[in-house]
């Protein structure tokens, strides 16, 4: 299958991922950026990413832009440091898809490519458009990346935050592990690092494995951990556990977030947790299509009326809108982040003096659970999908035993509501031969057997 392009940046089998393809994809973005003279790459730890950024670090120097080589590092650590300098980003990454594969994201001097930049970018690789100036620009390395992004949370949040917490960092083969270790230690806490890995794996943290499920658990229970923090890939999805091993779902974490800045207006997609619009503090709440870029517009627009806005997604990237005031100034950072929904929902935890079990248990009673198809036929999901959507008698067939429907959502897939209070929410992915399923109820056993139901259902269909 052809190297895919959208939001989420270019994404394909590395085999597919030539020299010449990524020189194509870096002049593409090149054009579109009105004035580019100035371009800050990262990458994660996939064993192709060195070559793949230094392919762009050549291409963008011969197009007679100064290039700033940020070697590994997490994406939303490339962002702060890239928009702070108003330069362009490329991170090479795949995020939670497997080794064989990779990926860029492309990053304008503000922040993350929206719809629009992505249609600008696909027509001008279409044209093969090139970025030339006539001479060959600069090449610097920058090692300060990281240890700005690092400053910003401890100053934030300040030195010994989280003084008396024992934190485990499941270290796998994220490229912010050290990071994470680093913000830890100067916020206080005593850190156990676990499960490092050379080898690249595909850590997916909104579809979490129950092999690893039950190693966090073991984990939590052999250290006396309070907590287990991680994130994907890139870093721009967070992990983090409970004392127990549990993980806590990224669309709580938004909601534990939120709250701990003081936000009034939230903007996440259609696929998170439905408790967000039953909390009174948010006087605002809207919902959007999956994908960082309908959140960032839906924030921008919620900004019109309501200042104190924030985002984050089903995965846990969050989105800060305004300046927040902790025990520090908190600048806003509208990329998708893995650290402030991490860090957030242990201060608040250690300052209501409970364990974050006990501050999820407060929140009301609503419950997720999500998993994937993986390596699908996506015209095949496609039409599955359309089916459904088009046709009530097959969808009244295929939900029947769920219960009766109450109402259907397209906003992004196929969301379903049943009169029993639980949510079927179906969805391809569009960057990856993944079907993505997700569900809602008001007891967590339930929610997993509602999703379990589903991907049943839906594999049945796919084999078809």
């Amino acid at each position: 299958m052809a190297p895919s392009f959208g939001t989420s940046g270019l994404r394909g089998l590395v085999t597919d991922l030539t020299d010449t393809l990524v020189a194509d994809y870096v002049h593409a973005f090149l054009t579109t950026v009105p004035g580019c003279d100035r371009l800050y790459v990262g990458q994660d730890l996939r064993p192709s990413s060195p070559e793949i950024s230094a392919t762009i670090c050549r291409v963008a120097q011969e197009a007679g832009v100064a290039v700033v080589d940020c070697g590994a590092l997490g994406t939303p650590a490339l962002s702060l440091s890239s928009m702070g300098a108003g330069a362009a980003a490329i991170m090479v990454t795949g995020s939670h898809i497997p080794a064989d594969r990779n990926g860029l994201k492309f990053y304008l001097p503000d922040g993350e490519i929206s719809k629009a930049d992505e249609a600008k970018i696909g027509a001008a690789y279409a044209a093969r458009a090139r970025h030339a100036s006539g001479k060959t620009g600069s090449y610097t390395q920058n090692t300060q990346a990281e240890p700005l992004y690092v400053k910003r949370y401890v100053e934030a949040f300040g030195a010994g935050a989280l003084s008396g917490l024992r934190i485990g960092v499941y270290r796998h083969s994220s490229v912010a592990r050290d990071t994470m270790e680093a913000i830890f230690t100067e916020l206080g806490a005593q850190i156990v690092p676990l499960a490092h890995s050379d080898t690249f794996i595909p850590v997916d943290t909104e579809a979490v494995d129950p092999q690893t499920r039950a190693d966090l658990a073991e984990w939590c229970q052999a250290h006396g951990l309070d907590a287990i923090a991680s994130t994907d890939g890139d870093a721009d999805r967070p992990m983090l556990t409970d004392a127990t091993g549990a993980v806590i779902p990224g669309d709580v974490l938004g909601v534990l977030t939120a709250r701990v800045l003081g936000a009034k207006a939230v903007v996440t997609p259609v696929s998170s947790n439905d408790m967000v619009r039953r909390l009174p503090e948010f006087t605002e709440v809207h919902l959007t299509r999956i994908g960082s870029p309908f959140v960032i517009a839906g924030m921008e627009k919620a900004q019109a009326t309501e200042p104190k806005v924030v985002g984050f997604e089903a995965n846990g990237g969050f989105l800060l809108g305004f300046e927040a005031h902790l025990n520090g100034v908190l600048s806003p950072l509208p990329t998708r982040d893995c650290m402030l929904p991490i860090i957030a929902p242990l201060f608040a935890a250690k300052q209501a003096g409970k364990p974050l079990s006990a501050l999820c248990a407060d929140l009301p009673a609503c419950f997720t659970a999500a998993d994937r198809l993986q390596e699908i036929d996506r015209d095949k999901a496609g039409r599955f999908l359309t089916w459904l959507i088009e046709e009530s008698a097959a969808r009244a067939a295929f939900f029947a035993p769920f219960g009766a429907i109450s109402g259907v959502d397209l906003t992004d897939g196929l969301r379903v509501d049943f009169e029993s209070g639980d949510v079927v929410h179906l969805r391809p992915s569009g960057n990856a031969p993944e079907f993505r399923i997700y569900a809602q109820s008001g007891l967590q056993a339930q929610a997993q057997k509602v999703m379990a139901q589903a991907k049943e259902a839906v594999a049945a269909q796919l084999a078809r």
